[in-house]
């Protein structure tokens, strides 16, 4: 009988095992030392991070580059706000906190009170009771002469704001211009008028910020008309400012509401009620107006002109009111209230288009309260929005609007129903979906936040400016004269002719 061999096999597999041992030592020390080099640069391979954080976090690193790593460098040093850097300058007080400390005054002649609407950063009180109309925590009472609150506000937010002028491509100038003319708009004193606008330009042409283009890289913000600055005599009974004709002024550029004809004023967007705070704000009402219901052909809201006869206004409520297709809004003292966003916005959300002939003045806040509702505007004179709003709408007006030129009222016998009648549902369809996109492009978002994927107005507005004086700078780069161009008078700017394309 043989012996087991149990005791050997044993004796064997030990032997294999130690040889394993001894050999794994061998290699992991020689891995070490490889691992270590001479100078111990990097430490254990299980302590070392997430490659892709070292990628993101030591790209300015001078050891240890790869092949890619100059790239990443580059890349890395790029500033993001390179060629937009604003400096604000630190106005004295009277320029702008003043209004707001001592509100009662900026309505000087009327008995309208603005103080219930500087709260919120300028956007006004919140609305409580939307009657359902409106969404939530979003829409403020805010009154439409309180842009340059509300812009400068948003400038406080703006992400590329230096201390430093030197660094900065564009100078803001947080003047309260509106709400300083509204103090002396009905003075028979033009002296009083000026005075501001006078004093503001002392105080602007002694600081080193001024003397480096002689203004031309300033701009500020108006919540009135461009008109409200533009007196051109200097008889009592001429109505408004001459901020505008002021030699040191015409080097700036100015935002308002509404621009005039000449080239350094530029028209953005009236402020409207809705200021969301997020972008999911934004695309849930837009969503909501895709899939409302419009019993209405057309709607017009404003109120009646007697004074103004043969007026655009006059005809479009006369139509407005004998076609059955059609609601009137009656904003005069004893029709509806007009200042009621939930009634007007409930009007607007049922309506296909929503006439906007001119009224005081070319323009209108209702432009922007349709297109927020999705009624695509109608427009009867270029003035009203081509000429206006070029960094905000689209170049191809019939993208989003009807064009019903009329030149002269007197000669005209246009029926707005049946020409409406005329468009085709596909059409319709798609100017509506053009419309409800260019939401965020007309609203200020609340101040007191900002949207991460779209550009409200405030940022296509800023935008805007930035292109405009970096013109300038390419212009004395080449040698060429900044002032040429800069604050001429375009006669031709609201004919009727340079818009025929879009009849």
């Amino acid at each position: 009988m043989e012996k087991p061999i149990t005791g050997k096999c044993s004796q064997q597999l030990w032997l294999v095992i130690f040889v394993l041992f001894v050999l794994c030592l061998v290699l992991s020390c020689f891995d070490y030392s490889t691992m270590m080099g001479a100078k111990n640069e990097v430490t254990f391979l299980f302590n070392q991070p997430n490659p892709l954080v070292i990628l993101e976090n030591e790209t300015n690193s001078a050891t240890n580059q790869s092949i890619t790593d100059p790239f990443v460098e580059t890349q890395s040093n790029i500033d993001p706000c390179q060629g937009r850097y604003i400096y604000v300058h630190d106005l004295p007080s009277r320029f702008n906190y003043y209004f707001l400390e001592n509100c009662q005054s900026v309505t000087r002649g009327t008995s309208f009170n603005m103080c219930p609407y500087m709260v919120n950063s300028g956007i006004g009180p919140e609305i409580e009771n939307t009657q359902g109309v409106l969404s939530e925590k979003s829409w403020f009472s805010t009154n439409q002469f309180l842009l340059e609150v509300i812009f400068h506000n948003k400038m406080k937010k703006y992400q590329c704001l230096t201390n430093d002028s030197s660094q900065a491509s564009a100078i803001f100038v947080p003047f309260y211009a509106g709400l300083d003319a509204s103090q002396f708009l009905w003075s028979p004193n033009i002296s009083v008028r000026d005075s501001s606008a006078q004093d503001l330009l002392r105080w602007l042409v002694e600081k080193p910020e001024w003397k480096k283009m002689s203004g031309r890289d300033h701009f500020f913000v108006a919540g009135r008309i461009s008109w409200d600055f533009r007196r051109q005599t200097d008889e009592s009974s001429d109505w408004g400012s001459k901020l505008r004709f002021l030699p040191e002024s015409k080097n700036m550029t100015m935002l308002s509401v509404e621009a005039s004809s000449w080239k350094n004023d530029f028209a953005i967007p009236y402020p409207t009620n809705f200021h969301p705070s997020k972008d999911s704000e934004v695309f849930e009402w837009q969503n909501l107006m895709k899939t409302q219901n419009r019993s209405y052909l057309f709607t017009f809201a404003g109120a009646p002109r007697p004074d103004l006869t043969n007026s655009l206004r006059g005809v479009a409520i006369e139509q407005c009111r004998s076609s059955r297709a059609c609601k009137f809004i009656d904003c005069s003292s004893d029709g509806s209230k007009c200042d009621n966003p939930a009634h007007l916005m409930r009007v607007f959300q049922s309506s296909v288009y929503c006439l906007q002939p001119p009224g005081d003045s070319y323009t209108r806040r209702s432009i922007f309260d349709s297109i927020l509702a999705g009624c695509i505007p109608v427009f009867f004179h270029p003035g009203t929005a081509y000429a206006q709003y070029l960094w905000h709408f689209p170049s191809n007006a019939t993208e989003y609007s009807v064009y019903i030129p009329v030149r002269d009222m007197k000669v005209w016998k246009g029926n707005v129903e049946k020409i409406l009648l005329g468009i085709s549902k596909e059409k319709e369809m798609a100017m509506r979906e053009e419309v409800i996109g260019l939401i965020p492009r007309i609203i200020y978002a609340d101040p007191r936040s900002r949207l991460e994927t779209f550009e409200d107005a405030f940022d296509l507005a800023v935008k805007g400016v930035l292109e405009r004086v970096e013109g300038v700078r390419r212009v004395i780069n080449e040698g060429g004269d900044p002032g040429v161009g800069f604050a001429e008078a375009d006669d031709y700017k609201y004919t009727f002719t340079e818009w025929e394309r879009f009849e």
